[in-house]
């Protein structure tokens, strides 16, 4: 037994115990992916420091940190739909943005601390956008499709609150919008599912301002809808779980 006794309520940390997900809508409205089937997941924050020494030092070096970057390498499963060949769309953007070029080649990245019981760190999180380095980790005769990624952040890594709501926390989904044919000024009801916590609500991928909707209850949301052209138009709804899959709105 060990003679040196922790805290009440105090649990060994697993390795597992983390998320990453991908951005796959813009920076200004978000449509958080989850990257499933990841393992060995290493995030560094390189420091950017500046030489301060001086003759006080007496030779010895002296730097001060100004800013924090982020790296980070991974594995990750390439599972595969038998119906179109594709890759999980996660795994799609990361492929695509390791061979592209220019804003192409940026991806918009998340990670959080996600235990398997208790509560979520609410400091362990952050964001960053990054290049992507892909290759095959597996090339032998017999074995599953497995890829290595490496994320280099371009820029200052940003601490976030963490968006992990627990386990039994679900993205949000829409089910309809109605009424069709609605106008500036008029107001839409949207009903689905899992808003009660929904932070962000975005008509044609632009987020409405909060005093312009209301959530009424886990299913309900009514919003007054804004300046537009008439015609079909992507709604979205976030939590902190992520974002729903658009709906597609015809507006008047």
């Amino acid at each position: 037994m060990n003679r040196v006794p922790l805290p009440a309520d105090t649990t060994l940390g697993k390795s597992f115990e983390y998320g990453l997900d991908i951005n796959l809508g813009t920076p200004g409205t978000p449509q958080w992916q989850s990257i499933r089937r990841i393992s060995a997941f290493a995030p560094t924050f390189p420091p950017t420091t500046s030489d301060i020494a001086t003759y006080d030092d007496l030779g010895s070096p002296s730097e001060a940190v100004s800013g924090r970057g982020f790296a980070t390498a991974f594995t990750v499963q390439g599972n595969r739909s038998l119906l179109t060949g594709m890759y999980l769309p996660e795994v799609e953007r990361l492929i695509a943005a390791s061979r592209a070029k220019g804003e192409a080649a940026v991806v918009d990245v998340r990670f959080y601390h996600k235990p398997e019981n208790g509560t979520p760190n609410p400091n362990d999180a952050g964001r960053s956008t990054a290049r992507v380095e892909l290759s095959r980790q597996n090339t032998g005769n017999a074995e599953v499709e497995v890829f290595s990624i490496t994320l280099t952040g371009i820029g200052e890594f940003t601490p976030i609150a963490n968006p992990f709501q627990g386990w039994d926390a679900t993205a949000p989904q829409v089910s309809y919008v109605g009424p069709e044919a609605a106008v500036e000024g008029d107001l839409i009801t949207i009903t689905g599912d899992s808003f009660l916590e929904a932070t962000e609500l975005s008509i044609d991928s632009v987020a409405v301002d909060p005093s312009d909707y209301q959530i009424v209850n886990n299913s309900t949301i009514i919003a007054q809808l804004g300046a537009g052209e008439a015609g079909t138009v992507p709604i979205t709804v976030t939590n902190p779980a992520g974002t729903s899959a658009p709906y597609t709105f015809t507006r008047g």
